[in-house]
């Protein structure tokens, strides 16, 4: 309810004759997230009435969603965020995905800079932010789908399209981690066209990928990113996103490795181990293409994207490590509001979502 208040003041500050909006914002009846009546928050962004009105006790929420049939969908959100719109509206807006999700998990919404208390699943006393930096969660939104046990079956960070996320939910939602592993489950979810082929460009990293020797040189950290031939997402992140001029500069401050996560050749990995690049995936937990993994100048992993990024989200990847902000700054999420400011005070006008 913190976070409620934070709001209000925000509005108080804007105009002193919205104070009365504070204690309205105090009536523990309102849900988090939720004005008072005829006031507006601008980045808020309403969620679907049939997530759960929970006391953010996780445990108890398990036990809940456990008893019903259904799993615990964790939904970390922010006011403002372009995507958790998106997933919003172009994901749960879809009466498919939206019925499927209520009829395989019970789905509550966490604010990731949120001040509500959260009882975690040690039965720890918390709050939503620390409970969000607890698990990581470095985007908004982030998706995290649990068992029975409230460990992670799994977890989609960023933005997934329709598509993908209704193969997610059949995986979780059908208990299919059971039979098979997510990775091969979520290979087969890509019906929309795409080149059939991996953007390996002369600027890029060539085999042999001799990953430990390239780390040794110590001149500039490693990019590696895990795609594969039929994935129109790859085709968009080279063909258009990779391809301006902001990327291709920052690209220029790594080596950049390019594998197709499922492929069988081998690589020598930036610890030095010999495997497939399959294996290698595997042992990292890379599930989507593309994911973008980050590595320092000492080989150790840093940062990693998933999912579906636009432009400014891929740039501000790039920029966050190359420039060694994630040192200084482990909040991706407070860097890129940050570098968003920086740039609209020179005057760069930015579209989030172009």
């Amino acid at each position: 309810m913190a976070a409620l208040i934070h709001r209000s003041l925000y509005l108080v500050v804007l105009c002193p004759m919205l104070l009365l909006g504070v204690a309205a914002a105090q009536d523990h009846s309102r849900p988090e997230g939720r004005l008072a009546e005829g006031m507006v928050n601008p980045g808020w962004h309403e969620p679907p009435s049939w997530f759960k009105e929970s006391f953010l006790d996780i445990r108890e929420d398990i036990r809940e969603a456990t008893a019903e049939g259904r799993r615990l969908l964790l939904y970390f959100y922010q006011d403002g965020c372009p995507y958790c719109k998106k997933l919003l509206t172009d994901n749960f807006g879809q009466h498919a995905i939206a019925e499927k999700t209520r009829r395989h998990f019970d789905t509550i919404a966490i604010n990731l800079w949120g001040d509500r208390e959260v009882t975690d699943l040690q039965g720890r006393h918390t709050t939503e932010k620390d409970f969000a930096r607890d698990l990581r969660v470095q985007f908004t939104p982030t998706l995290l789908m649990l068992d029975e046990r409230g460990e992670v079956v799994l977890r989609l960070n960023g933005y997934v399209p329709p598509h993908h996320f209704e193969v997610a939910l059949d995986y979780v939602g059908l208990h299919k981690e059971r039979e098979i592993s997510a990775k091969d489950f979520l290979a087969r979810a890509d019906p929309r066209p795409a080149t059939g082929m991996l953007h390996v460009k002369p600027q890029l990293v060539q085999p042999p990928w001799r990953l430990a020797e390239l780390i040794e040189r110590g001149d500039r950290p490693l990019l590696v990113s895990f795609e594969q031939q039929q994935c129109a997402a790859c085709d968009e992140l080279h063909l258009d996103i990779l391809d301006r001029a902001e990327s291709r500069e920052l690209l220029e401050r790594f080596h950049v490795v390019l594998l197709d996560m499922w492929s069988n050749d081998q690589i020598q990995t930036p610890d030095g181990r010999e495997l497939s690049v399959s294996d290698w995936a595997r042992s990292l937990g890379v599930h989507y293409a593309p994911s973008m993994l980050f590595f320092d100048r000492t080989g150790r992993e840093v940062f990693r994207t998933e999912g579906f990024l636009r432009a400014f989200h891929v740039q501000s990847a790039l920029d966050y490590v190359a420039s060694g902000a994630w040192r200084e700054q482990p909040e991706f999420q407070r860097y890129i509001e940050h570098r968003a400011d920086r740039m609209r005070a020179i005057g760069v006008e930015l579209d989030l979502m172009d």
